[in-house]
């Protein structure tokens, strides 16, 4: 079967000829017809993650076609159409993943092949509204949005929600989700251009972080927030504790632009506000997000498709992720 392998930190990706696995016990082969990038991706190719090991088949997000079954498996499910669970062994603790869980596409081969064998658990129905590509875009970023607004962030009808740094995979999947819910959704933005493609998605407005003082006229334009969910950090995030409500609950779920910096703790325990960590999701979290998805008709917003040829210029387009909006899809079949 074609894949696409990653050979080493920086090394091109490759359109290689590799072994098709086999389903074993309790496992399925999946036929995949369209997967998506994560800067998850990116970070391996230059050699930022760990565990690091080459060679590898990248990609956490995929959806296709049940083609064969491992023994234990009934065959009825043969020619579904499903997307992946992103993970393995998050644990019988829903608050938090087991030190067994581990993400696709590293250590174990991804979703930027024609076929992956995944135990029959990893496979869920693919909402009927979707199409291939679409459902490929949820799994890492959808997944993560989710957790972080109704999980981890516990949002509440009523409540007001900021998107911090809309545009990636997961912000933009935290204002859709947001918006499908009801919330009344306010974003920041390094672009204009990406604060008025939010608008169009629903959310009621937005502010410009590159803006002086961007925090204090979000404020005058929204007042407070309730549920505020990040994805940078960085000196930004001293900002959102002062746009943060009484009871507030800032989440966030990675660092590009560095660490927590230093915060007056003051207003934090004042105003009882939480600062919540969360990755990824478990997988009744992830049963949650389809049915909402299903029942909301909430279709994910894609940047950019490119065939499997073109998988290194896909990588490339991850390089310019402020121009980007939405996720960018490889379809295989």
């Amino acid at each position: 079967m074609k894949a696409v392998v990653l050979r080493g930190i920086d090394e091109p990706l490759s359109i290689e000829e590799i072994t098709k696995p086999i389903p074993g016990q309790n496992e399925v082969l999946i036929r995949l017809k369209a997967a998506s990038f994560n800067k998850r991706d990116w970070w391996i190719q230059k050699g930022k993650y760990a565990g690091l090991k080459f060679p590898i088949v990248l990609g956490s997000d995929g959806s296709g076609v049940v083609e064969a079954i491992g023994e234990g498996v009934n065959k009825s499910i043969i020619g579904n159409e499903v997307v992946l669970y992103p993970a393995k062994n998050w644990g019988d603790k829903e608050a938090f993943q087991s030190k067994e869980f581990s993400i696709i596409g590293l250590p174990e081969n991804g979703c930027f092949a024609q076929y992956i064998s995944v135990p029959i658990t990893n496979i869920y129905p693919k909402p009927s509204h979707l199409s291939y590509e679409e459902a490929a875009t949820l799994p890492v970023a959808g997944l993560t949005a989710y957790r972080a607004l109704f999980i981890r962030g516990n949002w509440q009808p009523g409540e007001k929600v900021l998107v911090s740094g809309v545009g990636g995979g997961a912000g933009t999947f935290a204002l859709q989700w947001a918006v499908a819910a009801g919330a009344e959704v306010w974003v920041t933005s390094g672009s204009e251009e990406k604060i008025a493609k939010a608008m169009k998605l629903g959310a009621k407005g937005g502010i410009n972080y590159k803006m002086e003082n961007w925090h204090e006229l979000l404020q005058t334009k929204a007042g407070e927030f309730d549920v505020i969910i990040d994805s940078a950090l960085g000196d930004g995030f001293v900002q959102l504790t002062s746009l943060a409500a009484r009871g507030a609950r800032i989440v966030f779920f990675g660092g590009t632009d560095g660490n927590i910096p230093a915060i007056n703790g003051r207003s934090i325990f004042w105003k009882q506000i939480s600062i919540l960590g969360t990755t990824l999701g478990s997988e009744k979290d992830f049963e949650q997000m389809l049915e909402f998805i299903s029942a909301k008709k909430v279709n994910p917003v894609i940047d950019s498709v490119y065939t499997l040829t073109e998988v290194q210029t896909a990588m490339r387009a991850m390089d310019t992720s402020g121009e980007r909006f939405g996720k960018i899809v490889l379809q295989i079949d």
